[in-house]
């Protein structure tokens, strides 16, 4: 089998006090501090992927939000509610949940060029 080929250093600057606790933490998992690094390292790597739980969280509530507003608006023009609407109504809240939580928070991250201005809801 063919080793692979490491030719790349990420790194980072710490305090004396600092290099002395993770030097613990790794010795305590077994590992000499590179190898811990590069372990959690990638495994904040391959976590990169998978959503945090704050967006997790957001999206549900996102979802939510959005089948309750339907349904109210479904009432609220009169038409029947069916079960197949109600089936439609949390599918779509399902497929577009995530996307709305993404944004919303890329939104929030964002850098207002106003400084003045205030956040909208």
């Amino acid at each position: 089998m063919m080793a692979i080929s490491r030719n790349r250093s990420a790194g980072a600057k710490v305090t004396d006090e600092e290099y002395a606790q993770l030097e613990l933490l790794a010795q305590a998992r077994g590992l000499t501090l590179g190898e811990w690094c590069r372990e959690i390292l990638l495994a904040q790597l391959n976590r990169a992927s998978v959503p945090s739980p704050e967006e997790t969280l957001l999206a549900e509530v996102l979802g939510l939000r959005m089948i309750v507003l339907n349904l109210l608006r479904t009432i609220g023009n009169g038409e029947k509610l069916t079960d197949e609407k109600i089936q439609e109504i949390v599918q779509w809240a399902d497929r577009e949940k995530s996307s709305n939580a993404k944004e919303r928070l890329q939104q929030s991250t964002k850098p207002s060029s106003d400084p003045t201005s205030t956040p909208r809801e």
